[in-house]
């Protein structure tokens, strides 16, 4: 019997040993995430910095046209439009002819200037007839400087209904070419094709106005004129341009209210590149002012992750140290968000591609 016992007893001091080794086989290590290195160049990283918390106030209002920068274009003689030359909103040049009229001043004024031109010839030739008699010794030398008086007094008259005619803009035929005193638009029309008009209590036939810069007029409740001062930032949008946020700063606060609304104006100036605002747009406007001195980390908007009811951020410490950590946010005003707890000053997180990398170490 001991010739067979012994081969059962090398079996199962092998069982034993097979089954550690296949143990020891199952047990290897996960390999550990890292970012390669296509991503970690592409991926952006954002440093939680202390910042003092900031609310913002929603309100509604319209853009308006610079005031301050408005031309108004009068006609200074009274007459029938004989051709009218712009619309409302056309883009204007300096010197540009907006309009032409027919006057009978105008025609007043030409013949004056006719007549002024005639009398200097006159006067020319009268000098020169006196100059020729005082050398034949027909006339005295007062005699010559009479003449020459008249003359002189002759092209004063010249020249000034010269300018007068200029000013006016006549241009013959009893016509006065209006023409734009700056480049601009045409924010105001007040004038009609063979319209005839008075000087007198006239409306300004043309508003000009430059539109490199814009204002917003916004509406404030009672509740919130505490809020607002001179100088806080200003983001305006418009259904024109849903994706777009223009940036303005809040110029000005009318200490009045209105009877009516119960509301008090705002004005904000806003640099309008490309002409994009245009007047009496509706706008949007969220104005924002600081809560006190209170600080809290701040971290972009963009860098928040929310799963299953919860918020996370990805905080990277190197392309092989990457954290999904969970955090409780306090509140996020524009691009901006205030964590409550959750995340230390200087500390880094992933503001671009995080959810790629949040997948890939949560899934």
């Amino acid at each position: 019997m001991k010739p067979l016992l012994f081969p059962v007893y090398i079996v199962l001091m092998w069982l034993p040993l097979a089954s550690c080794q296949e143990q020891a086989s199952n047990t290897i290590e996960p390999e550990r995430f890292c970012l390669s290195d296509t991503l970690q160049k592409n991926i952006e990283l954002a440093t939680v910095q202390a910042d003092t918390v900031r609310n913002e106030i929603a309100l509604s209002g319209k853009i308006e046209a610079n005031e301050d920068k408005w031309i108004k274009v009068f006609p200074v003689v009274g007459g029938i439009v004989e051709s009218l030359k712009v619309q409302l909103g056309d883009y204007v040049t300096k010197g540009q002819v907006l309009a032409v009229v027919r006057s009978s001043e105008i025609a007043d004024y030409q013949g004056q200037l006719s007549n002024a031109a005639s009398t200097v010839k006159l006067a020319e030739k009268s000098l020169t007839a006196n100059k020729e008699m005082f050398a034949a010794g027909l006339a005295t030398e007062k005699d010559v400087l009479a003449a020459e008086t008249d003359l002189d007094k002759a092209r004063a008259d010249l020249k000034r209904i010269r300018e007068t005619n200029a000013i006016y803009g006549a241009s013959g035929n009893a016509l006065q070419t209006i023409t734009a005193p700056v480049s601009g638009f045409i924010v105001e029309k007040n004038v009609t094709d063979k319209m005839q008009y008075r000087v007198e209590g006239s409306d300004p036939f043309f508003i000009i106005s430059n539109l490199d810069e814009v204002w917003v007029i916004a509406n404030v409740f009672e509740s919130d004129i505490s809020k607002i001062q001179v100088g806080y930032d200003a983001q305006v949008s418009v259904i024109a341009y849903k994706d777009k946020v223009f940036k303005g700063k809040v110029d000005r606060i009318y200490s009045i209210l209105d009877p009516q609304s119960r509301v008090m104006k705002v004005r904000i100036r806003i640099p309008n590149d490309g002409y994009l605002l245009k007047p009496e747009m509706f706008a949007q406007i969220n104005i924002e002012y600081t809560e006190g001195r209170e600080q809290m980390p701040a971290i972009p908007a963009q860098a928040m992750i929310f799963d299953h009811n919860r918020n996370f951020v990805m905080v990277h410490k190197d392309h092989c140290q990457i954290e999904t950590r969970e955090v409780e946010p306090y509140k996020t005003i524009g691009t901006t968000t205030y964590i409550r707890s959750g995340l230390q000053e200087g500390e880094k997180v992933i503001a671009r591609y995080q959810l790629l990398i949040y997948g890939a170490l949560n899934n």
